[in-house]
């Protein structure tokens, strides 16, 4: 199974980490884009790079007959998948080795038996690998679905079969949630996944997300490399990911791991996958999944096993037998992987896009950032929002924790909102300092938004006169013929409002990190990035944003459901329209009681950003 050229057949961090791997080897690598990722940077790193078409993924980055042209028109002879996309779609690894090439992943076989969680968990049980209790069959009626929950006992959590990542997933606490949790869950998945078949599982409450890294070859070896802990996570889906657990000690990680090879040998696994399972309070460890693809965490296991994983996928890919034994692997160190992310972490974790305008990633000892960033690149509204990927290793798990919480403070990412502040008070909690963090960590603490200091309003009014004066020569700075006068400035922080007086002896010298986009301004201070706009020039503002009556959409997506029309009542907190973008559906709320005037979309509608989707006319109802 020799290959030469690699086609990675994916975009961003995990395009560009995948060649730097394939290169080192001495392969030639091929990149494929879509129109919004022409100028990304793993394009211009790979040898050649193929269009395959604009920028929905279904014309471009799920379109298997466009990914095996480009392999074609390339002469590659092998495709690596990365995660997300192709990378676990057997249809996909079949139709390569019927294009004869070479795909460096399970066989389509092993890929079916785990790409749906209903047929998975049956296969699991029959294995003996543990597994949650839960519900897995094919009536999939909403009656039926509801009356197994109830049979399971509440909380229960409807997940789609067909995927992962958090999309199709509910967790349900009340019976009077089961109906609308089974009917959006089953919209999602059938909108991610093209299947809205679903399962459910009883919740384990308060409980640990530790996955097993597992390795097989085509000679019947299958070793695994210790575990991670993904238990930080928001809206299903991981934010901080270490290896090893804190949880786990080494009797632990041989059961578990244990597990996690009987699964693999299983399915006749091939390759790099991860096997996940809930870890309760007592010891107990459930199936929950298993992943047939590389992770976005790898990283955290590669610090501490020594072992660039996509080389061994490669290996593995050409016929080689694996280079270790389960009994020459071995563990040192601790890491911490966080995923920085383009979105309001303190507004529902809302999904952002725009132009990254400064980007200046931390560089420090044992500190790693994997991305696929360059100023200027524009992060898109039809992908996942994730920048970067931060880990740092360290003798111990608080030296780790302390370097990455210092690589956080070091990175600079001007342009849309980001996670990273919220990130550092994670690493920061006491709980997570204390390697407590279970499931519930994010949920259960209060994670307000930061207020804005009065050293970042002088900052904002300081650097604008700085940036002004230097149209002026010096010794005419400030100058009157009479007492100095104070130079004012307006300045808004979204619906806050200040005016600032500020004398030229006021002027603060500090230096932070600042960008100037149109009228805003972009200030970086203790890892807070606040975004001002110079009002200085402009009328007051007439209304707190959403003070009109209009529901506008908060980031450009398309319209998948409109649950309202002109006339109808409605009250506050009430779902009137669903947008789905970057692969979420996000329920869109009233904010008062009122009357709806006018729907200004429609079903299926692309929308951009502060988009009029509904206007509210007065609460008529007395």
């Amino acid at each position: 199974m020799s290959f030469a050229k690699v086609l990675v057949a994916n975009r961003g961090e995990i395009a560009w980490r995948v060649m730097r791997s394939a290169k080192a080897m001495g392969y030639r690598t091929v990149a494929v884009y879509s129109d919004a990722d022409k100028d990304a940077p793993h394009v211009a790193f790979a040898d050649e790079a193929v269009r395959i078409g604009p920028p929905p993924v279904g014309e471009s980055y799920l379109s298997i007959d466009r990914i095996l042209e480009a392999a074609h028109k390339s002469g590659a002879d092998a495709v690596h998948p990365g995660y997300g996309f192709l990378s676990e779609n057997e249809a996909f690894a079949a139709a390569c080795g019927k294009a004869g090439l070479v795909f460096i992943g399970p066989p389509p076989a092993a890929i079916a038996a785990m790409g749906n969680k209903a047929a998975a968990k049956r296969r699991m049980i029959d294995a003996g690998v543990p597994c949650v209790p839960g519900y897995q069959g094919a009536d999939q009626s909403d009656s039926n679905l509801q009356n197994e929950a109830r049979k399971i006992g509440l909380p229960v959590m409807v997940k789609a079969a067909a995927g992962g990542g958090g999309r199709g997933m509910r967790l349900v606490e009340r019976d009077g949630d089961l109906g609308e949790a089974i009917r959006t869950a089953r919209t999602e998945a059938a909108s991610a996944f093209g299947s809205g078949e679903l399962i459910l599982e009883k919740a384990v409450v308060d409980a640990r997300h530790v996955e097993i890294q597992v390795f097989a070859d085509n000679h019947g070896n299958v070793v695994h490399l210790g575990e991670r802990d993904c238990s930080v996570q928001r809206r299903h889906q991981k934010v901080i990911e270490e290896a090893p657990s804190p949880a786990v000690n080494a009797d632990l990680r041989n059961r578990m791991g244990a597990a996690a090879v009987a699964a693999a040998k299983a399915i006749g696994y091939r390759g790099a996958g991860t096997v996940e399972f809930l870890l309760s309070g007592d010891g107990a460890f459930h199936f929950l999944e298993m992943n047939t693809r590389l992770q976005v965490e790898h990283p955290v296991t590669e610090a501490i096993t020594g072992l660039d994983l996509v080389e061994w996928q490669l290996r593995v890919a050409r016929g080689e037998r694996l280079p270790l034994s389960q009994d020459q692997v071995k563990l040192s160190g601790h890491a911490i992987e966080v995923r920085l992310y383009a979105e309001d972490a303190y507004a529902g974790f809302l999904p952002q896009a725009g132009r990254v305008d400064v980007w200046r990633p931390a560089t420090g000892p044992s500190v790693r950032i994997d991305h696929g960033m360059k100023e200027g690149l524009l992060i898109s509204p039809f992908y996942d929002p994730m920048i970067a990927k931060v880990i740092a290793h360290g003798a111990t798990r608080e030296q780790a924790r302390a370097r990455l919480v210092q690589a956080l403070r070091d990175t600079v990412v001007l342009g849309p909102v980001t996670n990273r502040h919220f990130l550092i008070r994670l690493l920061e909690h006491p709980e997570f300092a204390a390697g407590k963090a279970t499931t519930a960590f994010i949920g259960k603490h209060d994670f307000p938004a930061p207020a804005v200091s009065d050293r970042h309003w002088q900052l904002a009014a300081s650097l604008l006169w700085r940036q002004s004066a230097k149209r002026y020569p010096a010794n005419l700075r400030g100058w009157r013929n009479s007492n100095p006068e104070p130079t004012p400035f307006k300045l808004a922080v979204g619906a806050s409002e200040r005016a600032i007086q500020l004398l030229v002896e006021d002027v603060s010298s500090e230096a932070p990190t600042f960008h100037i986009d149109g009228s805003d301004i972009i200030v970086d201070l203790d890892a807070q990035t606040v975004r001002f706009q110079d009002r200085t020039w402009l009328p007051p503002a007439s209304a707190a944003e959403g003070g009109d009556g209009k529901l506008r959409a908060p980031m450009d997506g398309r319209i998948v459901a409109i649950n309202v029309a002109a006339g109808d009542k409605v009250t506050r907190g009430q779902t009137l329209v669903v947008l789905e973008a970057m692969k979420i559906q996000h329920q869109l709320k009233a904010m008062l009681d009122a009357e709806v005037a006018s729907v200004a979309v429609r079903e299926g509608q692309q929308v951009s950003n502060r988009t009029v989707l509904v206007t509210m006319g007065s609460d008529s109802r007395g």
